[in-house]
């Protein structure tokens, strides 16, 4: 239990209060200590007055299934969000990662709440008619758990970190940029045709947050929309020591007047199924596309 335990608070700070929160939330909710219908996004309920539910734009991302299907959730997050807090190139500075979580998550929101668009119009035309998309998909889907597709988000952002690496998905090994596809289409043959739409919810949003901060300012010069902001940043620097030691090797913190340390680590991954195979091999970090 110590090591546990140990493992779990040398975890970066988002990955480690995100599965915890998780875990909480689900336990409360299936063990009756709370009714689970405060947890779903319900936007009456959410735009109530005078006292608005607002905790709905925060719960409805922490609830996980019963039993065997929770544990593994769980394993699920803790994989690809301690990897990409950790070893991702694209969160290099301190509460880069938090502004991200905190964009996908409202990116999945936006899908759902279509009058927030005409706040939205400053945004290049191919953006806004992903965002109408996802508006117009959100409305006929009515998805209150969001907790899939906020999974899928993270597993997309670590395909595309990995690209050309080999990783285990049931039987099969496959080209890391196709496991979100594959999960994908697992979601379609367990859950059928809603809940795979309700899944990819988070593909897109991971997209949108990719192009919007790479691809868009890369290669067609534009500007890059979402940055951190000072305080989150200025929180995370003075939250973070210079050096921490962690269960995937020693990290550094960024100093502005000196030379980054680049570091290394072993990285794993395991396929989306409640009777998939894991598998583990020695990797690297890539530096990107």
């Amino acid at each position: 239990m110590a090591d546990i335990m140990d493992k779990f608070w040398s975890a970066p700070p988002v990955s480690r209060t995100l599965v915890a929160a998780i875990a909480v939330e689900s336990l409360l909710v299936h063990g009756g200590l709370v009714n689970g219908y405060l947890a779903l996004f319900h936007l009456p309920s959410l735009l109530k007055f005078p006292f608005p539910q607002i905790w709905r734009l925060i719960t409805p991302f922490l609830l996980v299934g019963s039993g065997f299907n929770a544990l593994w959730d769980l394993y699920m997050f803790w994989t690809y969000v301690t990897q990409l807090e950790l070893n991702s190139p694209r969160f290099a500075q301190p509460g880069d990662f938090a502004t991200y979580v905190a964009f996908i998550a409202a990116t999945i929101v936006v899908s759902l709440f279509n009058p927030i668009q005409k706040y939205l119009a400053f945004l290049p035309a191919q953006i806004l008619y992903l965002i109408r998309f996802l508006a117009v998909a959100g409305l006929l889907l009515k998805s209150y758990i969001f907790t899939n597709a906020l999974l899928l988000a993270f597993v997309y952002t670590y395909a595309q970190d990995n690209r050309g690496r080999k990783v285990h998905f049931i039987f099969f090994q496959i080209p890391a940029e196709l496991l979100p596809w594959a999960m994908l289409g697992m979601s379609l043959v367990m859950g059928g045709t809603n809940a795979a739409l309700q899944q990819g919810a988070g593909l897109v949003a991971a997209h949108l947050y990719d192009f919007l901060t790479r691809l868009y300012p890369t290669f067609q010069g534009g500007r890059n929309y979402i940055q951190t902001p000072t305080f989150v940043r200025d929180y995370f620097a003075s939250a973070r020591p210079a050096t921490t030691q962690r269960a995937y090797g020693t990290s550094f913190r960024p100093q502005p007047a000196a030379q980054q340390i680049p570091s290394t680590g072993r990285s794993w991954t395991s396929g989306f199924s409640s009777g998939a195979w894991s598998g583990r091999g020695a990797g690297h970090r890539l530096g990107g596309d």
